[in-house]
């Protein structure tokens, strides 16, 4: 059983910065990819960055030049600070942790941007 705890969440002022962080429990593979999205109500979980256990980092558009993920394999911990942060961040943000026929989420945690 693998579970996944985020913390880091919260009210930040636009143009502020955050930080997010995620641990994940139990039998994990070497070799995955941990990750974050976000969902917003009535839409779909997109995809906010994703970091491959080679260090391998992929960001979506909205969020290339402001994000930065980084991950502790160690600890089994994906990181992920977000800068200038705009009201249209404000979703939940879901911790991802992945490898081949394993899926596994966090329960979330509200970022809530301020204009």
């Amino acid at each position: 059983q693998v579970h996944l705890e985020e913390s880091g969440g919260g009210l930040v002022q636009a143009g502020g910065s955050l930080r997010l962080s995620c641990a994940a429990s139990g039998s994990i593979a070497s070799i995955n990819y941990m990750g974050w999205y976000r969902q917003t109500p009535g839409n779909e979980r997109e995809l906010v960055a994703t970091i491959h256990s080679t260090r391998i980092t992929n960001y979506a558009d909205s969020v290339k030049g402001r994000a930065t993920i980084s991950r502790d394999s160690a600890k089994n911990t994906v990181y992920l600070e977000l800068n200038s942060l705009k009201p249209e961040d404000t979703a939940v943000y879901y911790c991802n942790l992945y490898w081949i026929n394993h899926d596994y989420w966090g329960q979330g945690t509200q970022v809530t941007v301020s204009s």
